[in-house]
């Protein structure tokens, strides 16, 4: 008995030893050098207790039992668990995670891993892509990648934006070459940006592969997909909120307009137009009354999962967006369907299936220039009202017959565009042979357009078609669009590694090219009882065909093209890789259809070396470069012949026909545009791999410019429809510095902390223009001032071309004293703005014309933070542009129109003001263009901000959700600039002629609330 109680007792003491709490001290290592790892997460498996190492690597947990776990994570390792045993020290390595370093990447007809990449390639993630919520994916781009520009064309729903990737490359067209899926696709606004997985951004040589197509950049954009052996899984997305403008422009209220135009119409000797000011009051607010707050909605729902040898995903949404002008008459809708598919038909024989619906509706208003809405907001009379006493809306009497009544344009404003779109890929891919891969691909894209317009009859000036909207008959303009491309893919690949050391790849395909449009439509005239969806088009009185003399083929082009690439890699640390393309194209004339691309690519992990001693502060380090010839074919076919476009009237039975004749003169010898590109590269993750660098410079040549050229008169150039011929005849060149450092650790298990940053130095300078004249002409400014941008050696393609001023002239004396301003037009009074002659010939004429400013920034800054503590996450995405000038163009300088609150700084005597010049109703030159239209516009701009709160996951489980999370974002928050108008980010795109502000519809604040959905 006493040897039993002996017995339990023991049993009694060492149970209740085991289970009584214990502290733990340890340390953690790097298990491959040994150093010691600050700031490592260490928890206690399945609780929420844990801490971190101190700078020694040091940690201490307290009330710990034999059995506990400990789990260890530290970024850029291996996560590892220990089971605990008793109290003593323990010491804990980790090994290093080479996962994101062997991250695959595409590449265009392939792909590669991180770590093997030699060039300039960026990716964005759906996680980001999540996180901005874009409407575009242009969007998703601005101040995420270095080296890309996004500018807006407008603020309008469903309006596209200019996408520049290093640079403004060609006077014609300089956007990138944009694949999905592979599939080539123009119209970003067809595709759901919820639905991409990943944007692939090829800015140097490497985009070499893609050949004649390249010289702008290449963005390849993979679609979700599901994973094999996952069960069916949703996701729901939506959100909603609504959408205001960023600002008001400071205008004149109606008596500061009766003061200013009395003193303008005084200083010109004319009767002063409001005597008694006092009557006038403040006025109309135009502004007030054409912005509005606009509701915006979408809804994502994704379909995914898989079996041992297939693969699926399904998804559908849909987005609704009305403008902050005109609200529903500004509508954008998208309905969007997606499907991918891929499944192993046979043992190493896998197909692919990925299709693409888009729906999109888009009702739009005329903005960004002369008789715009906003335009016409800005420049109309404050005095008038917005309606007379019998409702209907006031005429802008005594206007210029461009600006009418804002709120009655709105109304008589009714047209709808109507796209449908399919976008398919089929392909087959068969292994063979333990090293060899086929591959086929069928890709593509049919798309309708319907557009409608409905004119009705309308009097918004004086009485009698007193402006350019009025119409004294109704009319019904109707078009319909067809496009049609296609893509066949065909390459194999070989892939080999010999001797454990020697990493081959070898690919050689061909691709083949095709794409047509044609148009059909024209306009009902005397149409009656119509509306937009009911035109009752039969009560015509005559129909205006806009193809009756000329084909509804508005292209066709193709190309065929073979390519070849080799890579190679040494261990891992030495990389080579090159590729040769081949590129016919019908846009070319017969002697110069085809060309050649080369471009190679250089890398050398230097970390990897013998002599690279492994350390905690730098990890990873790969010097590349990159080298290669591109092209660019985007140019208007069949320039190489000429083409019976232009006006022609002949004599037939002694009466004159009217018919077609030679348009532009042809030139058989023009190709491609042709693009040198050099790289030089630097990627690296220091301090266990918590911050990553990237670092580029880059210079890129692009020769055989298509310039207009001159000719002689003899030739016809100058007759109705015809043109000189084009040629290549001019080089521009971009070259500049890439820099992009990412931060990112977890401080303890309930915080997580993230910082990234770029920028990019931008230089473009043209080297060549060889048209006769040195010069190419565009932009326009103000009423009747065309080629006030150019494009011109030594210069920026695209820079401000016009006077320079110097103050004010104070008084008659320093007119007397000044070169004579007479060759301008009109000779300067005291009050008037005072220009430099610039080519000192003691005159002040338009020869006077020089540079005053340019539209592409110097540099470009993103800068992305983001942090989660316990269930909140927080992103916020800031971009900057610095360095670029942009063009006031928004005032029409008229004497009735009404002007910004600056002109109450006008000049009123001498000594009040060197900066704001006189008001009259008189001729001056004050509005010739010159620099003092001319701002700053740079600008500094929070993209997004975004707070989100998950749901404990466990405490969803039970009801079968995976993930709940509520966020609100705000885009567009602020914007930091010292411009005047509307928003500093206008743009047209054009290389010659962009950066004029013409009433630009701004880029709206957006708010939005929103729910991420798994079950």
């Amino acid at each position: 008995m006493k040897n039993i109680f002996l017995l339990l007792a023991a049993i009694f003491l060492t149970t209740t030893s085991w289970a009584q709490d214990f502290t733990v001290n340890g340390t953690v290592k790097d298990g491959s050098i040994n150093d010691v790892l600050p700031g490592v997460n260490v928890v206690v498996k399945n609780q929420t207790r844990g801490t971190t190492t101190d700078f020694d690597g040091n940690f201490t947990i307290d009330k710990l039992k034999v059995g506990d776990v400990l789990v260890v994570s530290y970024i850029g390792y291996t996560t590892k668990e220990i089971a605990i045993k008793d109290s003593n020290f323990i010491t804990i390595s980790l090994t290093e995670d080479v996962s994101a370093l062997n991250e695959v990447v595409v590449i265009g007809y392939g792909t590669q891993t991180k770590k093997e990449i030699t060039g300039a390639v960026t990716v964005i993630g759906a996680e980001t892509i999540e996180q901005l919520k874009p409407t575009r994916i242009e969007q998703a781009l601005q101040g995420q990648v270095a080296g890309v520009n996004i500018t807006s064309q407008s603020g309008s729903p469903g309006s596209a934006s200019n996408i520049r990737i290093r640079g403004v490359s060609t006077n014609g067209n300089n956007n990138p070459l944009i694949l999905v899926d592979g599939n080539v696709i123009e119209d970003l606004s067809v595709v759901n940006p919820g639905d991409i997985e990943s944007i692939n951004v090829l800015k140097d040589a490497t985009a070499g592969i893609y050949g004649v197509r390249a010289a702008n950049g290449v963005i390849l954009i993979t679609t979700k997909t599901g994973k094999k052996s996952t069960p069916l899984q949703f996701s729901y997305d939506t959100y909603g909120g609504f959408q205001e403008t960023t600002r008001w422009l400071p205008l004149l209220n109606a008596t500061e307009y009766g003061v200013i135009k009395n003193e303008a119409a005084a200083a010109n000797g004319e009767a002063i137009p409001y005597p008694n000011l006092a009557l006038l009051g403040t006025g109309t607010d135009w502004q007030d009354e054409v912005f509005q707050k606009a509701p915006i909605f979408n809804h994502n729902l994704t379909i995914s999962g898989g079996t041992e040898k297939s693969r699926y995903s399904f998804g559908s949404s849909v987005l609704t967006q009305d403008g902050i002008v005109g609200g529903s008459k500004a509508n954008f809708t998208r309905y969007n369907t997606r499907l991918n598919f891929n499944t192993e038909l046979l043992d190493g024989l896998n197909f692919k299936a990925n299709l693409i619906y888009t729906g999109t509706l888009r009702k739009t208003l005329a903005e960004g220039g002369l008789g715009s809405v906003l335009f016409n907001a800005l420049n109309i009379s404050p005095i008038l009202s917005v309606a007379d006493t019998d409702g209907s809306f006031t005429r802008a009497l005594g206007h210029p017959i461009e600006v009418i009544n804002p709120l009655a344009q709105l109304q008589n404003t009714f047209n709808r565009t109507k796209i449908d779109k399919i976008s398919g890929v089929f392909g087959l891919d068969y292994s063979f042979l333990n090293n060899f891969k086929v591959t086929s691909n069928y890709q593509w894209n049919y798309s309708e357009v319907d557009y409608s317009a409905y004119f009705p009859i309308s009097d918004f000036g004086n009485v009698g078609n007193n402006t350019v909207f009025d119409r004294t008959n109704a009319a019904y303009g109707v078009s319909n669009q067809f496009y049609r491309d296609y893509t066949f893919d065909a390459f194999i690949d070989y892939d080999k590694v010999f001797n454990e050391v020697h990493d081959l790849k070898i690919t050689l395909g061909t691709s083949i090219f095709k794409t047509t449009a044609d148009e059909y439509g024209g306009t009902y005239e005397g149409v009656t009882n119509t509306t937009l969806s009911d035109p009752s088009l039969e009560t015509a009185t005559v129909f205006n065909d806009s193809f009756v003399a000329r084909s509804n083929r508005l292209y066709d082009s193709r190309l065929l093209s073979y390519f070849a690439r080799m890579q190679y890699n040494y261990k891992g640390k030495y990389l080579l890789s090159a590729v040769v393309r081949r590129d016919g194209s019908t846009a070319f004339g017969p002697d110069n259809k085809f060309g050649y691309f080369p471009s190679g690519s250089l890398g050398w992990v230097v970390s990897d070396e013998d002599f690279f001693k492994e350390n905690s502060v730098i990890n990873f380090v790969k010097l590349r470069a990159s080298y290669g010839v591109l092209g660019n074919d985007r140019i208007p076919g069949f320039g190489f012949v000429s083409l019976l476009s232009g006006e022609g009237t002949y004599v037939f039975d002694n009466e004159l026909v009217f018919g077609q004749a030679v348009g532009r003169v042809s030139n058989p010898e023009i190709q491609w545009e042709e693009q040198t590109t050099l790289d030089i590269g630097l990627d690296a993750k220091l301090f266990n791999n918590t911050i990553n660098i990237t670092a580029d410079y880059f210079n890129k040549q692009t020769d055989n410019l298509l310039l207009v050229v001159e000719s002689s008169g003899i030739l016809g150039t100058s007759a109705p429809g015809a043109g000189n011929p084009v040629a290549n005849a001019g080089s521009v060149r971009n070259s500049g510095f890439e820099f992009a450092i990412g931060y990112e650790t977890p401080y303890s298990e309930n915080f997580r902390f993230g910082i990234n940053y770029n920028f990019t130095y931008l230089e473009n300078e043209v080297l060549s223009v060889e048209n006769g004249i040195g010069y190419e002409q565009g932009g326009s400014f103000g009423i009747g001032q065309s080629g006030v941008s150019r494009m011109e050696a030594g210069l920026p393609i695209g820079y401000f071309y016009g006077l320079k001023t110097d103050g004010i002239f104070q008084n008659q004396a320093e007119i007397d004293a000044h070169p004579s301003q007479i060759g301008l037009g009109s000779e300067a009074a005291p009050g008037d703005i005072r220009f430099v002659d610039v080519n000192g010939d003691g005159s002040i004429d338009f020869d006077d014309s020089t540079n005053l400013g340019n539209p592409i920034p110097d540099f470009t800054m993103g800068l992305n933070v983001s942090f989660d503590y316990k269930n909140f996450d927080f992103q916020t995405y800031i971009f900057a542009s610095i360095g670029n000038d942009i063009v006031r163009n928004y005032d029409r300088n008229n004497p009735i129109t009404n002007q910004s609150v600056y002109a109450l700084n006008r000049w009123i005597g001498e000594g009040s003001t060197n900066e704001y010049p006189r008001v009259t109703n008189g001729a001056t030159s004050n509005i010739l263009f010159s620099d003092f239209y001319v701002e700053d516009g740079s600008f500094v701009r929070a993209q997004n901000m975004q707070l989100g709160y998950s749901l404990n996951s466990e405490g969803i489980k039970d009801i079968g959700i995976s993930k709940l999370r509520l966020y609100v974002s705000a885009s567009n928050v602020f914007t930091f600039s010292k411009y005047k108008g509307f928003d500093p980010s206008a743009s047209s795109g054009d290389p010659i002629g962009s950066g004029f502000d013409s009433g630009f519809y701004p880029v709206p604040r957006t708010y939005l609330l929103g729910l991420n959905l798994k079950f």
